[in-house]
């Protein structure tokens, strides 16, 4: 994979979709499947740090990452108010991108939200996706979920985290923090369910918590495993949090490999 190749497209607001997104492709062999990321709910391209490019060289396969509407580089929402279905229409909106990046047989890596998206992208566009890889990701409200969500909103006005989201996602910080915080921790959200949406997945699933993960405990990875129709796998580990490709990086690389490899 190489730099040159890389093709950062950033356009204005009110421009159609792809016009409106930031996304960058970094190009590898052209016979295999792309590898697609999807970002958590506070994140970005830039967050993903150098872990997707290093993926992309181990595997020598096409890598594209997207900032999605509000986030990172990409425009500002529409508006922050979400329904419950708002995941839903971010795979509908990743199918689009699928189809404009001629993508038709893609392997998801999601996190957080952006694992949710993957899940739901498969579910709905099955003939899609040939793999997923999971992390964090989540099928239903919890308690926890909402603890976890609670102490991220004190620290948003007690600490410096404001100022180092605002590094990533400049003056759309505070509209994107809002939309997070304040749709999960809504009384008609902790109702919202994913979980009848797996039985439409027939790819393989690596399924990645970390077993201190402060958004969700194990309830999640099993249901998904549970549910979902095809091979899925479950890769729990120890001593880590909500973000185990940030905390645990080399081993996170090596699963990824390992199972990418397998399924190709």
């Amino acid at each position: 994979m190489n730099d040159k190749h890389k093709n950062e497209y950033t356009a204005s607001f009110g421009l159609p979709l792809i016009d409106s997104i930031c996304w960058i492709k970094f190009d590898g062999d052209p016979k295999k499947s792309t590898l697609v990321f999807l970002h958590d709910s506070l994140g970005c391209i830039a967050l993903w740090r150098d872990f997707l490019q290093k993926l992309g060289q181990v595997l020598n396969c096409n890598v594209i990452v997207y900032d999605r509407l509000g986030y990172g580089k990409s425009c500002p929402f529409m508006s922050n108010i979400r329904g419950l279905d708002y995941m839903e229409i971010e795979a509908d909106i990743l199918n689009d991108l699928m189809v404009y990046w001629g993508i038709e047989n893609a392997v998801l890596f999601g996190h957080s939200d952006g694992g949710s998206i993957a899940l739901l992208m498969a579910a709905k566009y099955p003939d899609k996706v040939k793999a997923i890889l999971s992390e964090g990701a989540h099928v239903f409200v919890e308690d926890i979920t909402i603890k976890g969500i609670e102490e991220a909103v004190e620290l948003y006005k007690t600490t410096d985290l404001k100022t180092r989201l605002i590094k990533y996602h400049g003056d759309k910080t505070e509209a994107m923090f809002m939309a997070w915080s304040k749709t999960w921790l809504r009384e008609d959200f902790k109702d919202w369910n994913i979980e009848s949406y797996l039985k439409n997945i027939v790819c393989p699933v690596l399924v990645i918590q970390g077993e201190e993960d402060e958004y969700g405990t194990l309830k999640q990875v099993q249901s998904i495993v549970d549910n979902t129709v095809g091979l899925s796998q479950k890769l729990i580990i120890p001593k880590i949090g909500h973000s185990p490709h940030k905390e645990s990086p080399e081993l996170i690389l090596e699963a990824t490999c390992q199972f990418i490899r397998h399924i190709s």
